[in-house]
């Protein structure tokens, strides 16, 4: 699924649920925001949680021993952060075709 498409499902559903109130135009704006959003949190080492999504983080990898494919020569790659996404719960599940059961919290009332 390209960017194009995810405007067009967006825009698709909206106009499901309210109607044409938006236009594409401004479901693309939507997506760009959203992604910048995320692109700026990464870059700033801010962890995204998207609940019932999964969540971006920024992991640091270790300096390593790697070969030169033309060479065949050692070279040491560097440390550096990376971005990693970790899907939720309940994504895996619905990927794999399980159920997934949301665990409800019991809370008291003499609070």
């Amino acid at each position: 699924m390209t960017k194009a498409d995810l405007v067009e499902r967006v825009t698709e559903q909206i106009s499901r649920t309210a109607g044409p109130l938006i236009s594409k135009k401004d479901c693309a704006r939507v997506v760009d925001a959203f992604l910048d959003a995320i692109k700026d949190a990464l870059k700033d080492q801010k962890n995204i949680e998207v609940r019932g999504f999964g969540t971006f983080k920024i992991r640091q990898r270790k300096t390593r021993m790697a070969r030169n494919p033309r060479t065949g020569e050692p070279v040491e790659v560097s440390a550096r952060p990376v971005p990693v996404f970790k899907p939720s719960k309940e994504l895996r599940a619905m990927v794999a075709g399980e159920e997934y059961e949301v665990e409800e919290h019991e809370y008291d009332d003499d609070e």
